[in-house]
């Protein structure tokens, strides 16, 4: 390469990454303001001006920002912007100066995290003047090297750490995690404190043990006999009669399958909420639990109840389960057993109590519906959609949930 053409290569270099760093100071400069502003429409009341409960569920549906996303902008602009007590005394900033250097679109989201969390656990009367030699690193450090000297500053100032609260109770570490892959297959892992383990031990040990039967000698794996005790110990808890109602129901796992499809073993049926399952593995099941025919009301459960009942029968909750999938809000993924039946047309004002005044929706959006712009209506084709508030879209074009699983026959 010429002298020429490394200079006009490292010219270009320098110029694309001026140019990077002009737009990620507007970027960041922009967040700044958005914060800043979330933290006044909190202060004037969000409920009051948009009808959500949080600024993070306005900024969620304003503008298509995840849940995590959203509720994370506001605790940063909370601590970089001052707000106001319930009784109007003001609360002034944890990191005043941090949040002006923000707005100029100087500092990067982690590197205001790490001055804002060093900041929450230095003493107040040295906390400016940690913010200062925070900031002054900052410019010319990573927010990983800012995260050392703000250790080493919190070593010095509170070097015993935060004082332990020994009134709260010790809770037991249980945690539970299950994932259902796009295979189909779900993933359960989690850990738990020392008596929960050793009873789930037992549970599984005593189911787990070898069958012996005329078919010859049981060759599992131990980890297959353990996964087959987990299934055994799930059907266990569902039969228990002390199981907790779960919709006005027992917890239950609904299997929806065309007729055609149960009578010859063929197709796709939908297992609960996301799954699927072989029609011909729904004859088995179907051996050994009550059907509930896709036909709803086959079995003399009316599903017009007119004026009759305010309250939704056990069989027009299926219906509503089998329609909807789950909660009908656009984007929610809560499924049916998390929702509630809704009268679109209230029935104290003469709504009927039918498939075609109703709506399944989780209590979020439930709530959400009654004190906002959404409106809800059913379709031509019957299904739900919904109208976004002005605020939202200013033509108001309806929106419907696509996140579900459809069924696998026609409605």
């Amino acid at each position: 390469m010429t002298s020429n053409a490394a200079h006009a290569s490292s010219s270009d270099a320098v110029a694309f990454a001026d140019r990077i760093g002009e737009l990620l100071a507007c970027m960041r400069s922009a967040e700044a303001e958005l914060g800043a502003l979330l933290v006044e429409i909190e202060q004037r009341g969000v409920m009051e001006l948009f009808g959500y409960r949080s600024a993070a569920r306005l900024l969620e549906h304003l503008g298509d920002v995840p849940k995590p996303a959203a509720e994370r902008l506001v605790r940063r602009a909370r601590s970089l912007n001052p707000g106001r007590n319930l009784d109007g005394t003001p609360i002034p900033a944890l990191a005043p100066a941090t949040g002006a250097a923000a707005r100029t679109g100087r500092l990067s989201n982690p590197m205001i995290d790490v001055i804002t969390g060093v900041l929450a656990e230095v003493p107040c009367e040295h906390r400016d003047s940690a913010e200062a030699n925070l900031l002054t690193f900052a410019a010319e450090a990573g927010h990983k090297q800012v995260a050392a000297l703000g250790a080493r500053i919190l070593a010095h100032l509170v070097p015993d750490g935060a004082e332990p609260d020994d009134t709260e109770p010790v809770i037991p570490p249980r945690e539970l995690f299950l994932r259902r892959k796009r295979s189909g297959v779900w993933e359960l892992n989690g850990r738990f404190d020392d008596e929960t383990g050793t009873r789930a031990s037992a549970l599984l040990d005593a189911l787990a043990e070898r069958r012996t039967s005329d078919d010859g000698p049981d060759h599992r794996t131990l980890p297959q006999r353990y996964g087959d005790a987990f299934s055994d110990a799930l059907n266990l808890a569902l039969n228990s009669p002390d199981l907790p109602m779960q919709a006005g129901e027992r917890a239950h796992v609904m299997v929806a399958v065309s007729l055609q499809d149960l009578k010859t073993g063929v197709g796709q049926a939908t297992l609960g909420d996301t799954g699927q399952m072989t029609a011909a593995e729904a004859r088995v099941h179907a051996c050994d639990a009550m059907i509930i025919p896709a036909v709803l009301g086959d079995k003399s459960e009316p599903l017009n109840l007119g004026r009759l009942r305010r309250l939704i029968s056990a069989g027009l909750r299926r219906a509503l389960f089998l329609r909807d999938r789950g909660c009908a809000f656009p984007g929610c993924h809560r499924p049916p057993r998390h929702c509630q039946g809704h009268h679109i047309q209230h029935w104290a004002d003469g709504g009927p109590t039918d498939l075609t005044n109703l709506v399944l929706m989780c209590a979020h959006h439930h709530r959400l519906l009654h004190r906002s712009g959404w409106e809800v209506r059913i379709a031509a084709d019957g299904l739900p959609e919904f109208l976004p508030p002005v605020f939202i879209d200013r033509r108001r074009k309806p929106r419907r949930n696509n996140l579900h699983e459809p069924l696998p026959f026609a409605a």
